[in-house]
């Protein structure tokens, strides 16, 4: 058997979407025009799917200060955190996300997915155990593979399912490691915190939360669902990414636990990986301060979401079970997802093309994410898109 014939179902699959005119599995934009625009060959389109929910991509502030320390620090830091790679803006960095969060200690990490590989697979070894919820992110999923730890999957937002599974642990549920999400990434939901909570109260665990997707976009200061909820205190640790509201790219976590900073020296992906670039930390900082200055950001952002939720809900499109700034459509196929995402592209709005094997339950989707910077026009625009497709005609050429 040759090295690369395992995958010999997924080239099947693969080549069975790439009949189009387009490549659904790396969408080439060709010049990003503003936050909220940019230009697939001679398409000029709605960027419709980014996860930049504050906009602040092109923010003046933003690009003065990464420019800045571009000049100053150079490209790169070509080290890692433990070695050459801990400059005195990284731990700048730490110390205002501590505060931001109200927690005692910060590690930033390379991307979010490091944090959470970082995090995760240093806490939860072969000794112990893990609940993570089956709509989890993979970056999680992989991280219990790279600790080691046992493994039990939850139904998706189930918080039934999730005490039997404890109550079968006894004892054990004390040390266990509980994972979920503010916001899933896929179908926009959020996690029944509030109950989950409750659980733990009762019997025990530790609780994670990765609020990639909520940070910036929930609570009265942007901290996410447990902000949101009112249950920072019962959260002990928040994970999160600098590549959605910030911006930018990174990652961090956030707890209040005395002996945080251990994983410094136990965490693999800390170690081993190179730092952030300053240019990328001193555009989160710039974003981080703009995420407590400005609230009117997280306004706009709710007021474009609630617009395109409403919109696309009322054309009767399969649609995510409720408002968020991630707003899919589901659809019956993967050959169908990918002749809506090319029309939808030619009429002017890209969106996320998500195949069946990166979603929930297999269903292939589009997947729209609303941003700040998205004028009420252009929110209009994208519902006007997808109204075009559900004429019959269209859905007929969409089919073709």
């Amino acid at each position: 058997m040759a090295l690369f014939d395992k995958f010999g179902k997924l080239a099947q699959a693969r080549a069975d979407l790439m009949q189009g005119r387009l490549n659904p599995f790396g969408t080439r934009i060709d010049e990003i025009l503003s936050p909220t625009e940019g230009r697939i060959g001679d398409h000029r389109v709605i960027l419709a799917g980014t996860n930049n929910y504050l906009g602040l991509t092109f923010d003046p502030d933003c690009i003065q200060a990464a420019q800045q320390a571009l000049e100053q620090q150079g490209t790169g830091t070509t080290g890692s955190r433990m070695a050459n790679g801990s400059y005195g803006s990284h731990m700048a960095l730490e110390a205002e996300l501590a505060d931001f969060f109200a927690r005692r200690s910060v590690i930033v990490f390379s991307t979010g997915y490091m944090g959470n590989l970082g995090v995760i697979g240093a806490l939860a070894g072969p000794e112990d155990i893990v609940l993570l919820d089956a709509d989890c992110h993979a970056s999680i999923y992989d991280a219990c593979k790279l600790g080691g730890a046992q493994v039990i999957r939850f139904r998706h937002n189930d918080v039934a399912d999730l005490e039997r599974r404890m109550r079968r642990l006894g004892e054990r549920a004390r040390t266990a490691l509980i994972l979920v999400e503010g916001i899933y990434s896929m179908l926009g939901d959020q996690a029944p915190l509030r109950e989950i909570v409750e659980i733990k109260q009762r019997l025990g665990g530790y609780l994670l939360v990765d609020e990639a997707h909520s940070v910036g976009v929930l609570g009265t200061h942007g901290r996410g669902l447990a902000e949101e909820l009112g249950v920072e205190a019962e959260v002990d640790i928040v994970t999160g990414t600098f590549s959605k509201s910030l911006g930018a790219i990174g990652g961090f976590a956030a707890s209040h636990h005395r002996d945080m900073d251990l994983l410094r020296c136990a965490s693999r992906p800390y170690i081993f990986t190179a730092s952030p670039s300053p240019s990328a930390i001193a555009s989160v900082r710039a974003a981080l301060q703009a995420l407590r200055s400005r609230p009117e950001l997280r306004e706009r952002l709710w007021s474009n979401a609630r617009q395109l939720y409403r919109g696309l809900a009322a054309l009767g499109y399969r649609i995510g079970p409720q408002p968020s700034p991630i707003v899919p459509v589901l659809l019956d196929s993967p050959e169908e997802g990918v002749a809506f995402w090319e029309n939808l592209i030619e009429r002017g709005v890209y969106v996320n093309l998500v195949p069946p094997l990166a979603t929930p339950g297999g269903q292939a989707l589009v997947r729209c994410s609303v941003s700040a910077a998205h004028t009420p026009e252009q929110i209009e625009h994208i519902i006007q898109a997808f109204a075009a497709l559900r004429a019959p005609a269209a859905m007929a050429m969409a089919g073709a």
